[in-house]
C-alpha cells in the first residue's frame, strides 16, 4: 500500500531506522525514579488505587495523629505570636486573646495546683 502513496518515496514508509531496546540492555539500564515514596496523592480523583487500596490507605491515617504546623504550635503558646514572626502587627483579637490567656494563667497560678496533695 506504501508503493501506491504519491506523498514520498518508499523509505519515509519503512522503518528501517527505527529499532526497540533489546531486553538486555533494559535490565542493565537505571530505573528512573522508581516508586517514590508519596508520590499518590491521597485526594487525587485521577489516581488509579483500586478501592481497597483507599481504604486501607484511610484506616492507617486515623491511627496516625494529625500532624501540627509550626504556626499552630506557636499560636497555642502566644496567640501574638505568628503574626510577629511575619512582621506584622498582632490582630485585636490575637492581642485579646493572649490577655485572656495571661489572666487565666494568674489565676491558675493564684488557685495552685489542685490535682496534687503534698
Amino acid at each position: 500500500m506504501s508503493g501506491t502513496s504519491s506523498v514520498g518515496g518508499r523509505g519515509v514508509y519503512e522503518a528501517g531506522d527505527q529499532r526497540t531496546v533489546p531486553d538486555s540492555e533494559k535490565n542493565e539500564r537505571e530505573r528512573y525514579k522508581e516508586g517514590q515514596p508519596h508520590s499518590h496523592l491521597p485526594n487525587d480523583s485521577k489516581d488509579e488505587r483500586s478501592i481497597a487500596n483507599k481504604l486501607a490507605r484511610e484506616e492507617k491515617r486515623e491511627k496516625e495523629p494529625e500532624p501540627k504546623s509550626k504556626e499552630a504550635a506557636e499560636s497555642q503558646k502566644d496567640p501574638t505570636l505568628p503574626a510577629k514572626n511575619h512582621g506584622n502587627e498582632p490582630s485585636k483579637g490575637a492581642k485579646i486573646d493572649a490577655e485572656i490567656q495571661a489572666e487565666e494563667e494568674e489565676m491558675l497560678k493564684k488557685k495552685g495546683a489542685w490535682g496534687s496533695k503534698k
